[in-house]
């Protein structure tokens, strides 16, 4: 099993989640977040004052799949998220070792 997580910018989340769907991938977790990585934020002016906009807002989505679904998982997100400009994000692939159901009590791929 892997758990993929992606990072990706928040207008992109809707496409991201239909075109998983579309390939049979359902399950996930999403959180709102905050961060930046090469491009360093921004600059904004607000009301006549320049300042700096250090942690953008991201959208995170977390999905723990068998091995081949989280390579499929990974390709839609890469292909569906990306703009093409800075700041499109990343996504990162990791073992699981073991996956609980609480509810039934199923253990590994089944509980997922």
């Amino acid at each position: 099993m892997k758990k993929v997580e992606a990072i990706i910018k928040p207008f992109k989340l809707e496409e991201v989640k239909d075109a998983l769907s579309e390939v049979g991938i359902e399950g996930m977790t999403v959180t709102e977040v905050k961060g930046f990585g090469r491009q360093k934020g921004h600059t904004e002016i607000y009301r006549g004052s320049e300042y700096t906009v250090d942690f953008l807002p991201k959208m995170k989505i977390e999905l723990v799949l068998s091995d081949k679904q989280a390579e499929l998982a990974v390709q839609t997100i890469v292909r569906v998220a990306r703009t093409g400009k800075i700041g499109d994000g990343k996504v990162f692939v990791s073992a699981i070792e073991e996956a609980v159901r609480i509810r039934t009590g199923e253990q590994g791929e089944n509980a997922v």
